[in-house]
């Protein structure tokens, strides 16, 4: 069933739908999926049949491959 490429909803579109990768499911409704060269996670929601990805707050490790945006840290900086 993985890897499943299809239109998804992402995150840094404002939830507009482009073509992203579901690499693998890691619990009930978690998954790994890759958006533009960008390892992160993503849920499904039943009610509308479709994959949400998290390309802001949820990216796991280093990017992969060559990609146009360069890499950003997400997480919030504290003093």
């Amino acid at each position: 069933m993985y890897p499943l490429k299809e239109p998804m909803h992402i995150h840094s579109l404002g939830g507009e739908l482009a073509e992203a990768t579901i690499l693998e499911r890691m619990g009930d409704n978690r998954y790994l999926a890759e958006y533009n060269g960008v390892r992160c996670t993503a849920i499904y929601n039943p009610f509308v049949e479709a994959y949400y990805v998290d390309d802001k707050y949820g990216v796991i490790g280093e990017r992969t491959g060559n990609t146009r945006r360069p890499q950003r840290d997400n997480r919030e900086r504290t003093r």
